[in-house]
């Protein structure tokens, strides 16, 4: 039976009505500081702390609960005689309930001018202790940190007089999914503050759920959404959906590419994407341009896809987009007119996200592979302009070398193997996840057809042999970019001479995988 209830919470909603329940189930409610006050005013019947422990709250509140008289009445296993013998000899009482949840470290930490003192300040230590503890001791007492629990507990305790033990046990699984939970936010914040850079011996990560998928990347698949704790501007967590259906386990990993390629970017740009690879990436001196480049890049492949674009979606451009099928389109902003264009079609995604340009956000590339976790930090560089090299006779021009770095953007994010090919403003065909860099340049090239003329060419990692050279010169490529740096760099740079190409080695190879 549940006699003694042990209630103190920074997250107050729905407190006093819930210990108003257990009261009027006989329920002897203790409280301490804020809580009990909390309760005591709206009229319910409170033992303080101070009179169980016979010790006053002390040190700025820092230790009000870590006692024997609160921990053994926690910890006590009922059906061990021994334990029993020993509370009644300590004239310790059993504790059968706990309420608690946690100082807002979280807030805290979000907040704008928070200081290292502010937030050490809001690392509770009592309320994870008596969580712990009562976890611990699941099958004598029931545990809550979560307001959700309340109704369904107390729904228990009128019809049953008790709650269950496949209760107290999903209770007791949550505890320790929330102490978890807040001492990893306690450490990822603590390690910004650090000089050290390393990566850490044993390494701990929480993520917060956003919604329950319909189904993973296949439909017998389950999948739910995570997100990480914080303000990540720019990210897809971040948006707002303001028509459509949900989005999909698919629609999430192919639009966060989008994102990843978009943020390269700042002039007006757009990007489509489809399976996690680019299929055209356009510029221009607004939007409306920048589309049209994006959309004449592969008409076909954009059909279906994903775009993303770094400037408000306006009538003329919306109009354009309305023409074909699009899964979602993501802008920082859509006008009036163009939202009412885009929502003629009902199952259209459309995502504002108000911080797409932002590139502030850091944090490290994760990897699941069996058994284990691969991570590395984000690959955020394209190459150092004071460093590229012109390796061949005939040198790049102006425009061409504007191109190049467009067409490198591309490609950094495109699977490898890839090659990209560009021309003024825009991708004109795209080879991506292949398993040879001829492969990839013929498919490129394939999809530019007599756009290929005047073009350049632009590689993830270097070339071994000169049959993409070749193929690039049939095809009318101009100028080729790649990182360069293997031994075979000079076969390479004989071809170009040969065909009157120029190239440009980085020194900054962008694998994809």
């Amino acid at each position: 039976m549940i006699k003694r209830a042990l209630i103190s919470v920074s997250d107050k909603k729905g407190i006093v009505d819930f210990a108003k329940e257990l009261a009027s189930l006989q329920i002897e409610i203790i409280s301490t500081g804020g809580t009990a006050e909390l309760l005591q005013n709206n009229g319910v019947k409170v033992t303080g702390i101070s009179d169980i422990t016979g010790f006053p709250e002390c040190l700025d509140g820092r230790v009000k609960t870590l006692h024997p008289k609160v921990h053994g009445g926690l910890l006590a296993m009922r059906n061990n005689p021994q334990h029993m013998k020993q509370l009644k000899e300590l004239e310790i009482e059993p504790i059968d309930m706990v309420i608690v949840n946690l100082y807002p470290f979280k807030q805290t930490i979000l907040k704008e001018k928070v200081t290292l003192e502010g937030a050490i300040e809001n690392i509770d230590i009592g309320g994870p202790t008596m969580l712990r503890a009562a976890a611990k001791n699941y099958q004598d007492v029931v545990v809550i940190v979560d307001p959700e629990d309340y109704q369904p507990v107390l729904q228990e305790i009128r019809d049953n007089g008790n709650v269950s033990l496949k209760t107290r046990l999903r209770l007791c699984c949550k505890v320790f999914e929330h102490t978890s939970h807040y001492d990893t936010l306690i450490q990822q914040y603590l390690r910004t503050q650090l000089d050290d850079v390393s990566f850490p011996e044993t390494l701990t990560l929480t993520f917060e759920k956003v919604q329950d998928m319909r189904y993973g990347e296949n439909p017998h698949q389950k999948a739910v959404f995570y997100k990480e704790v914080g303000n990540i501007e720019g990210w897809l967590t971040q948006a707002e959906q303001l028509h459509g259906k949900e989005l999909s386990f698919n629609n999430i990993n192919d639009t966060n590419g989008a994102l990843e390629l978009l943020k390269e970017f700042d002039e007006p740009t757009v990007v489509a994407v489809k399976h996690a690879n680019p299929c055209g990436v356009g510029t221009g001196s607004d939007i409306y341009e920048a589309y049209m480049n994006a959309y004449e890049a592969d008409k076909v492949s954009i059909f279906g896809g994903i775009v993303a674009a770094n400037r408000e979606i306006d009538a003329k451009t919306a109009a354009e987009m309305n023409k074909i099928f699009l899964e979602i389109i993501v802008a920082p902003s859509f006008s009036p007119e163009a939202l009412e264009i885009l929502k003629q079609k009902k199952n259209l995604r459309l995502l504002k996200l108000p911080a797409i340009s932002d590139r502030s956000a850091k944090g490290y590339d994760l990897k699941k592979v069996g058994g284990g976790l691969l991570l590395q930090d984000k690959d955020d560089i394209l190459y150092d302009e004071s460093n590229i090299q012109v390796v061949t006779k005939k040198k790049p021009t102006a425009e061409e070398l504007e191109t190049m770095k467009f067409a490198m953007k591309v490609v950094k994010h495109t699977k490898s193997n890839a090659i990209v090919l560009a021309r003024q403003k825009g991708t004109i065909g795209i080879g991506c996840g292949q398993m040879n860099r001829i492969t990839a340049a013929n498919i490129a090239i394939e999809a530019g057809g007599d756009r290929c003329k005047g073009s350049v060419m632009a590689s993830d990692a270097f070339f071994p042999f000169p049959d993409c050279v070749e193929a690039a010169y049939k095809a009318g490529v101009t100028a080729i970019i790649q990182p360069g740096g293997s031994v075979r760099d000079q076969e390479s740079i004989d071809a170009c001479d040969k065909y009157g190409i120029a190239m440009v080695f980085t020194g900054v190879r962008h694998f994809k995988h």
